[in-house]
C-alpha cells in the first residue's frame, strides 16, 4: 500500500510542477516566434499567492501540504529582471506517503524573455537540481540544460536545444502569459508551446474548456476560465489536469485538479495580496 501511495504522490509531484507550466499559458499563440519580449500587463513587484494542497485516498482527502508563487523585482547580470519563486513544502505527517521539499526559481528580463531556470527537487531519497540557461541570437532562441544528481550522486546530464519559437520553463511561461487577452478563444481550442523542463525540451497541448464559478479556500468563488493538459497515448486523449484561471486582468490559479493513476489530488487558493489589479472575477463572499 505504501509502495503505491508513494508512486502517486510522486507522480502528484510531477503534475504539480506542469500545473504550473499550465496555469496561464493560455493566451500563448500557437505560433509563438522566438521574438520572446513582451509587456508585462498583469503582474507586480510583491505579489505573493498561496494554497492549500489536498491529496485523495481511498475515498478521503488529505491536506498535505501549502505552496507559494512569489514575485518581485530585481536584477539579473546587473540589468532589470524579475525573479518568480514558487516552493512546495509537504506536510511531515504525510511524509510516509507525501514527501515534497520542492522550489523553482526562474529570471526574465523586465521585457519578460526566459532567462535563467532552477528546479530543486527532495523526492524520498532523490535529490535533483534541473537548470536551463536561455539566450537569443538572429531570431533564434537557445537552451542549454542540465540536471546535477547529489543523491545518488552521479554524472551530471547537459543538453542543448534551439527552435525558431520562444521556448519557455516552468515559470517564465506564467509570467509571459499572465499579460494576454484570452477572450477571443473558442472552447475546444488547443494550444501548442514549447517548454524547458532542465532535461529536455517537450511539446505541450491545452485545451480551453469554458468558464466556470469555482470556491477557493478563503470562503471566496471565482468566476474562473477553465483549461485541460493533456496527454496523448496512441492517438487517444488522456486529461491529465484540470485548471482553473480568474477571469480578470490578474489571471491567477484558482485551483486546479489532477488526475492521478492512483487518487487524485487538489491545490486551493489560500489567500493572494499584492495583486496588480482587483480580483473582478469574485462572483460572492461568504
Amino acid at each position: 500500500m505504501a509502495t503505491a501511495a508513494g508512486a502517486a504522490a510522486i507522480r502528484w509531484k510531477r503534475l504539480f510542477v506542469l500545473w504550473m507550466v499550465c496555469v496561464c499559458c493560455f493566451a500563448l499563440s500557437q505560433s509563438v516566434q522566438a521574438q520572446c519580449a513582451a509587456r508585462n500587463e498583469a503582474f507586480q513587484s510583491g505579489e505573493q499567492v498561496m494554497y492549500d494542497l489536498y491529496f485523495n485516498w481511498k475515498f478521503i482527502w488529505k491536506k498535505v501540504g501549502l505552496a507559494s508563487l512569489t514575485t518581485n523585482a530585481t536584477t539579473y547580470h546587473s540589468k532589470p529582471a524579475f525573479r518568480f519563486n514558487l516552493l512546495s513544502v509537504g506536510s511531515k505527517n504525510t511524509d510516509f506517503f507525501f514527501k515534497m521539499r520542492d522550489t523553482l526559481t526562474c529570471y526574465v528580463s523586465d521585457r519578460l524573455e526566459p532567462l535563467y531556470f532552477r528546479k530543486a527537487a527532495e523526492e524520498g531519497s532523490r535529490h535533483t537540481v534541473d537548470e536551463a540557461w536561455f539566450s537569443y541570437k538572429d531570431g533564434v532562441a537557445s537552451v542549454k540544460q542540465r540536471r546535477t544528481w547529489y543523491n545518488p550522486i552521479r554524472e551530471a546530464q547537459e543538453m542543448e536545444y534551439s527552435d525558431s519559437r520562444c521556448i519557455f520553463d516552468m515559470l517564465s511561461i506564467l509570467a509571459q502569459a499572465r499579460s494576454y487577452d484570452p477572450k477571443d478563444y473558442k472552447v475546444g481550442q488547443k494550444i501548442l508551446f514549447p517548454m524547458a523542463t532542465g532535461r529536455r525540451v517537450e511539446e505541450q497541448t491545452l485545451i480551453y474548456r469554458g468558464k466556470q464559478n469555482i470556491e477557493a479556500n478563503n470562503d471566496t468563488t471565482y468566476r474562473c476560465l477553465v483549461f485541460s493538459f493533456v496527454e496523448y497515448k496512441k492517438g487517444k486523449e488522456k486529461e491529465v489536469i484540470t485548471f482553473f484561471v480568474s477571469d480578470d486582468k490578474n489571471h491567477l490559479p484558482i485551483r486546479l485538479d489532477m488526475y492521478l493513476n492512483f487518487g487524485s489530488a487538489k491545490a486551493y487558493l489560500k489567500s493572494v495580496r499584492g495583486n496588480r489589479y482587483p480580483m473582478e472575477s469574485v462572483v460572492k463572499k461568504k
